[in-house]
């Protein structure tokens, strides 16, 4: 506990909300359209939000303070949007598709076939996809200035002046002045913050267990779970210089998947964004100490799961602008630290610029997102230049 203490600073723990911002705000709404579609209640989506938020919250906090490393889960996004796609299925199914999507997934971990897989992609393939899937939100941080310019450049200014005088400082530096400007232009409000359902509270859904939901849903959320969040989630760890236990960190994953499941915590992975924000020097200069960042994250996931209903219109009071530059600038260095190690080396530049453009085209086919084509595609240009180089 000591230890603990002492590695936590304020830059770890701003790191940590940054994540945890980030994670809620790009995606949350999904989370609802995904209930709406399953025909949930209010009270069965307050109960998905307090599932989602401690299954995060805790499989964070016990991986962190077990490998003493960045390792942040996070809700399977493709997977929500497959679920707001679903149709013909009741929440009692899907509830029992989720239970052996959680199975898959712990099978996946315990036996270490997915883990084999990972050892088998280049370093330079794997820091690719993790600069390809990051260089989205560096986009977005510029074009926000397109409709928010004194808010987006008034955090710029102060990002780069955090870098050059106040370092480990600088992110926390950006949220203070993103906020600033925000309360000034009347941009940021919470007066209409629902109280009403400030602590959520477990609904239990009995699972119904058909193959139609096995096949429809449990196999394809178990496919995009993998494939497209926790193939990126290794390679943001390996990419960070971080070598995480693979293997049991995705059969946590997939326990806390079966065990959340009737209370709406339909699937739990590796994070690769979020995960970026704890693992990058901005979280802190010492990469021994950037743990604590993914602790604190950890324990905002939490709080903001015990929240409940009130999570999404909190986390909306900040202006997307504020949320999309906050992301950018806090992911820049692992951006440049990503794309200098994968193009290193000359033998496998060729597959990793494309990887990397690929995964940032954001191209999507049979349900399965661009981080994982764009591994197909640099596996591909790696194998042709081996067999070039084996015919000279």
């Amino acid at each position: 506990m000591r230890r603990l203490l002492q590695d936590f600073s304020p830059a770890t723990v701003v790191a940590g909300f940054v994540a945890v911002l980030v994670g809620y705000t790009s995606s949350v709404a999904i989370i609802f359209q995904a209930t709406v579609a399953l025909g949930a209640t209010p009270a069965q989506t307050a109960s998905w939000l307090w599932a989602l938020g401690l299954g995060m919250g805790l499989t964070s906090l016990g991986l962190s303070l077990w490998t003493r490393q960045p390792v942040l889960t996070a809700w399977s996004t493709p997977g929500a949007a497959l679920l707001a796609s679903a149709a013909g299925v009741e929440m009692p199914e899907a509830t029992g598709a989720f239970i052996v999507c959680g199975l898959l997934i712990t099978l996946a971990g315990a036996t270490g076939w997915f883990e084999k897989l990972m050892d088998r992609i280049p370093v330079a393939i794997a820091s690719a996809l993790l600069a390809g899937v990051l260089a989205r939100f560096g986009l977005d941080a510029v074009g926000s200035a397109k409709t928010a310019p004194v808010l987006v450049l008034v955090m710029a200014a102060v990002f780069l002046a955090g870098r050059r005088w106040w370092p480990r400082y600088a992110v926390p530096g950006v949220l203070v002045a993103g906020v600033a400007v925000a309360l000034a232009q009347g941009r940021l409000s919470f007066l209409g913050v629902d109280t009403s359902q400030l602590i959520a509270l477990p609904v239990w859904t009995t699972p119904q267990f058909t193959w139609h939901a096995a096949i429809g849903v449990a196999l394809p959320l178990f496919i995009v779970t993998m494939a497209s969040q926790n193939l990126p989630g290794v390679a943001a760890q390996r990419a960070s210089g971080y070598q995480t236990p693979v293997s049991a960190s995705i059969a946590v994953t997939g326990a806390a998947t079966t065990l959340l499941a009737p209370f709406g915590g339909y699937a739990f992975n590796l994070a690769a964004i979020t995960a970026a924000i704890c693992m990058g020097r901005e979280a802190h200069e010492d990469p021994a100490r950037r743990y604590t960042a993914s602790v604190a994250a950890g324990v905002f996931y939490v709080l903001l799961g015990l929240a409940g209903g009130a999570v999404a219109v909190l986390l909306s009071a900040f202006p997307r602008e504020l949320v999309a530059a906050i992301a950018g600038l806090a992911l820049l260095g692992t951006i440049a630290g990503a794309l200098a190690a994968g193009l290193k080396d000359e033998a496998h530049r060729d597959a990793a610029i494309l990887t990397f453009l690929v995964c940032l085209s954001g191209i999507s086919a049979f349900g399965i997102g661009a981080a994982f084509w764009g591994v197909v595609a640099g596996g591909v240009a790696t194998v042709v230049a081996r067999w070039r180089r084996s015919q000279h």
